[in-house]
């Protein structure tokens, strides 16, 4: 018996291995929470590389292996760490889950259109570096990033992504059949099974509510005739990640926007490890925890890249179902993420996934945009909104969207210029929001 008088094994410690009768449903029930959202930045970055021409289904198809293997083996360096007991070990330790983070996407479309994924990569080793630097300096560097200004940059992600949804919705830039009532067919009707299951749902039915909302959008866009399954055919049943299959490149301002992502999400990160410990442990996290896990993240991060698998996170949906369900065992999550690997290394699987309509994934996405602004909206708000604090917040967004919006303002500026801070709004936001937070004075509140 445990000191906590649990058997051994027992789903709700961190330790031991449970049945795997008990483990298996429970692990499903993560991967069916996350796996629409681990893959759907891939789809995205390939649709928007080539300046918007996009890859060929096979290179497609092994962006999506990647992002599910690499999702894989960044949740299992976080579960089972190494050198855990050391000074410096590599992963928390935690129940937490990885998967390839929407953060990233605004960044990596624009570097995409105009560099390729090989230049996202490169941008993503260096980014890994930043964020191991992070971890090291976690708790100097971290005062610099408080709630006020997390929620500013997620927030800010969160709008930059709207007009990704509504033109998935409208059947995806470029199409022949783009604005079609079709396509707005399928995507509303996608986002009224989403939303209709996230409000009136329980248990697995709300937890997968994307993932059946995907589902219910694809058999009507069969109907449609949307769907062709030539890549399925075409794909082989087996193959591992080819290393270093879509290059490294490395591009200074693309290495700055995904570098200082990396460093938000470091601190982002931070919250994610406190709820996950706080709501399933009933602690706070250590400091060493925290500070392996960031190095962690910023290592397995540095891996993906060579694997060809875009910048992950920890995914805050599957902490919420570890803070709801208690189950904290480190054999369950790691055997939802020997379900990702695997389901990684068949192609089949993966080709299949670039067969879902992009109306489809609008539908189903614009739900998790919507959730991820105010996601950040509640951080902002969590601190005192006073008038420093809403002018930080509201310049911040004003100039990192609006020059975003009209980048060709920046036409006159060198080329770098324009790639770190006309392209996505979430470094101009950062930069602004961390200024102004630095050398606005403080009310005698907040002091």
């Amino acid at each position: 018996m445990s000191e906590a008088g649990k058997p051994k094994g027992s789903i709700f410690e961190l330790t031991g291995v449970p049945s795997l009768k008990q483990a298996l449903p429970l692990a499903v029930q993560h991967v069916v929470a996350m796996i629409v959202g681990c893959v759907t930045p891939a789809i995205i970055v390939s649709g928007a590389a080539n300046g918007g021409a996009g890859l060929d289904t096979a290179d497609q198809v092994i962006l999506i292996q990647s992002a599910l293997v690499v999702a894989a083996l960044s949740t299992l360096i976080q579960l089972f760490p190494i050198g855990r007991n050391w000074k410096l070990g590599i992963g928390a330790g935690l129940p937490v889950i990885m998967g390839v983070s929407f953060a990233y996407v605004p960044s990596m479309q624009a570097i995409a259109a105009d560099y390729g994924v090989a230049t996202i990569l490169g941008a993503q080793l260096v980014g890994g570096l930043v964020a191991v630097v992070m971890g090291l300096l976690v708790r100097k560097i971290r005062v610099f990033f408080p709630p006020l200004i997390t929620g500013t940059v997620v927030f800010t992600i969160g709008l930059s992504l709207y007009p990704t949804a509504i033109n998935y919705m409208a059947g995806g830039t470029g199409s022949a059949d783009y604005g079609s009532w079709q396509n707005w067919l399928v995507a509303i009707f996608t986002l009224v099974v989403v939303t209709v299951l996230n409000h009136y749902g329980k248990g697995i039915w709300k937890l997968s509510s994307i993932l059946i909302g995907v589902v219910a959008g694809y058999a009507l866009a069969g109907c449609f005739g949307m769907i062709r399954f030539d890549s399925v055919s075409e794909a082989t049943v087996f193959q591992l990640p080819g290393l270093m299959h879509f290059g490294i490149s490395f591009e200074p301002s693309a290495c700055v926007a995904i570098g200082l992502l990396f460093a938000i999400n470091s601190i982002q990160a931070i919250g994610d490890y406190s709820a996950t410990t706080i709501g399933g442990l009933d602690r706070e996290p250590t400091d060493r925890e925290l500070q392996n896990g960031i190095v962690g993240y910023g290592l397995s991060n540095m891996l993906g890249s060579f694997l060809g698998g875009l910048p992950t996170a920890t995914y805050s949906q599957n902490v919420g179902i570890v803070t709801t369900t208690k189950v904290v065992n480190r054999c369950v999550l790691g055997l939802a993420a020997v379900i990702l690997g695997v389901a990684g290394l068949v192609p089949k699987f993966s080709a299949l996934l670039t067969t879902i309509p992009y109306c489809v994934l609008g539908g189903a996405t614009v739900s998790v945009f919507a959730s991820i602004a105010m996601t950040g909206m509640k951080l902002v708000t969590s601190e005192q909104m006073d008038y420093r604090n809403t002018s930080i917040v509201g310049l911040a967004a004003a100039l990192g969207m609006g020059i975003s919006q009209a980048s060709a303002a920046l036409a006159t500026f060198p080329a770098w210029v324009t790639t770190v801070f006309g392209k996505s709004p979430v470094v101009l936001a950062t930069l602004v929001a961390v200024l102004l937070n630095v050398v606005l004075p403080k009310s005698k509140e907040t002091k």
